[in-house]
């Protein structure tokens, strides 16, 4: 009895099997017919805007994925290689214009394949000349993948070197601190971000926490040159403007930084952070550091 139960199950496994192969033999063709029907219809469309190859035709992602057959990751690959070789070649003037197009149907086909997102964003950055195009893919990317710091961390570095906007920067690096596993240099950034879009309390705060965790010496370093840049920045500018209203009151440039304090523009003159006095030049009315701020 136990032979021929064993003797069953082994042949019900077997049918069972041969059932599987005949559905994904069924959905390969299924799915090779809809591409080529795809295909024929994609290829009917007018390329005189756009030459090269049909697939930007290609619809949506998600809908796209249904036809896979369980392959989308597959697809994705097929889809990705072709979009390097496609925008990396000078002959098609206008291939950029669906760039977001075609990596938004890698980012649906297969969510969690990093590489196209950081690729599509250097390509939109670099070939098309389009940051916030680039912007746009990264934000894909961390949409997808919510744990991944590294797609915060590259908008805003785009968003600082490429467009100098350092409010957007900024933004990006504080989403980057937030995930888990960001490197320490993301809350530098942030400070610097903070500092270039003129809010110098958020940078001076941030830059003092760096250098009270700092655990290397170079790093100490870094955060002491731009806690001096945070306090010059600030001491200069509100001298620069007594002086100014010095002058707007008395006709003339102050003869040193106290006249400042005992006509009542200023309660007392600042040093700067290693403890030295400002330089005021008297005939120019100008104020600025002791030294260049980074260095110590």
């Amino acid at each position: 009895m136990e032979g021929k139960a064993a003797a069953e199950a082994k042949s019900s496994g077997e049918r069972m099997l041969a059932r599987q192969k005949r559905l994904l033999a069924l959905g390969l063709v299924v799915s090779l017919l809809l591409f080529s029907w795809l295909k024929i219809q994609t290829d009917k469309v007018s390329r005189t805007r756009v030459p090269g190859s049909s697939i930007i035709y290609l619809p949506s992602g998600k809908y796209l994925k249904h036809l896979t057959f369980g392959y989308s990751s597959l697809v994705a690959d097929l889809i990705y290689l072709w979009a390097i070789q496609y925008y990396g070649s000078y002959d098609i003037p206008d291939r950029f214009n669906y760039l977001q197009h075609i990596f938004s149907i890698i980012a649906e086909l297969d969510p969690k394949y990093v590489d196209p997102y950081e690729v599509g964003a250097l390509i939109a950055v670099y070939e098309a000349r389009d940051p916030e195009l680039a912007l746009k893919i990264l934000d894909m990317g961390l949409e997808k993948n919510p744990d991944m710091w590294i797609f915060p961390f590259q908008a805003g570095h785009i968003a600082q070197m490429q467009m100098k906007n350092f409010e957007v920067a900024r933004e990006y690096y504080r989403k980057a601190m937030e995930i888990p596993g960001a490197p320490p240099i993301t809350k530098r950034l942030y400070a610097h971000a903070a500092y270039r879009a003129m809010d110098y309390q958020e940078a001076w705060e941030m830059w003092k926490e760096v250098y009270e965790t700092a655990q290397e010496d170079w790093v100490k370093e870094i955060a002491y040159n731009h806690l001096y840049r945070v306090k010059a920045t600030v001491d200069t500018e509100a001298l620069s403007q007594a002086v100014k209203k010095f002058q707007e009151r008395y006709g003339r440039l102050p003869a040193d930084l106290n006249q400042l304090v005992r006509a009542g523009f200023i309660r007392d003159v600042p040093k700067d952070l290693d403890g030295k006095d400002y330089l005021y030049d008297p005939k120019t009315g100008e104020v600025k550091p002791a030294r260049v701020w980074w260095k110590r």
